[in-house]
């Protein structure tokens, strides 16, 4: 007989398989991810090779691909990296005005009243609406672009802040009254945890919404970055650098959504969630 008592009563592999659980999961889920653009992209690539699609409007996925390999690394990399940094400059400014405002609001009915109404208006703008009057406050340089990137990554924040703390359940915030907590404790111990899911659904959204205003903002006399490429293409009539910018858009988009969707994870692995349990 075993000496160790979990492993003869059978809760010791119980254990461990729901540790693993997630990893595999995790697994499963990345592989299932990789099949319907393998789909598609044998489907695209067959019907451009088997004429039925003109390769001048639509050209195939590999002839993508030799146009990125065309750029050159320091090329293809000078584009990237001008965009990234202005999408980080912008999501960071948006963001840190985005939880000041978003947890002022949400905790007080006064700045509520005040500021909200205004902010909803201003959420209603579409993104093309700023750049006009970006232009003529801020010129052409990098400032109104990364404002306009900051104008798209404020308003999914401020709205994940504002509503994750304004629907914090009552009895929590009772129950710390009851434990006369002061009110620094009150937002780090009870009101910070129960809204931080909805605080990083915004700022989840909020990237993603960063990434689409960059398009927008480097229609602003950029002469680098995927935007610039996108208009370059159009201008030459060249469908395959117009979809090697948005493959690399969706590339991008993805690797920073998948990066903070591994935050959130992480940041909110304690909650007893169904999909913190064996979901199918």
């Amino acid at each position: 007989m075993s000496a160790n008592p979990q492993e003869w009563s059978g809760i010791g592999p119980a254990v461990e398989t729901a540790r693993t659980a997630p990893r595999r999961r995790g697994w499963s889920a990345l592989g299932t991810g990789w099949i319907l653009p393998a789909g598609v992209l044998a489907v695209w690539e067959g019907a451009v090779r088997a004429g039925w699609v003109s390769p001048h409007l639509l050209p195939a996925p590999t002839e993508i691909v030799q146009t990125l390999i065309s750029f050159g690394g320091q090329g293809l990399a000078g584009h990237v990296l001008a965009s990234s940094a202005r999408v980080a400059a912008g999501f960071a400014i948006g963001t840190v005005l985005a939880i000041a405002i978003g947890a002022l609001v949400g905790l007080s009915r006064r700045a509520e009243g005040l500021l909200d109404p205004t902010f909803q208006a201003l959420r209603a703008i579409p993104s093309l609406a700023w750049v006009p009057l970006l232009l003529l406050w801020l010129g052409i340089d990098e400032a109104s672009k990364i404002a306009l990137i900051a104008i798209g990554a404020f308003f999914p924040v401020y709205m994940g802040v504002a509503s994750g703390f304004r629907d914090v359940d009552r009895k929590l915030v009772e129950a710390a009254r009851m434990h006369r907590l002061g009110a620094v404790a009150m937002v780090r111990r009870v009101l910070l945890p129960a809204a931080l899911p909805a605080v990083l659904t915004g700022l989840r959204n909020g990237l993603s919404l960063a990434w689409m205003f960059m398009v927008a903002a480097e229609l602003i006399a950029a002469t680098r970055g995927l935007g610039y490429l996108l208009t370059d293409g159009r201008e030459m009539g060249r469908a395959d650098i117009v979809l090697a910018a948005i493959v690399l858009l969706a590339l991008l988009g993805k690797v920073t959504d998948t990066g903070m969707a591994w935050l959130e994870k992480r940041l909110l692995a304690w909650r007893d969630t169904y999909d913190n349990t064996a979901r199918d």
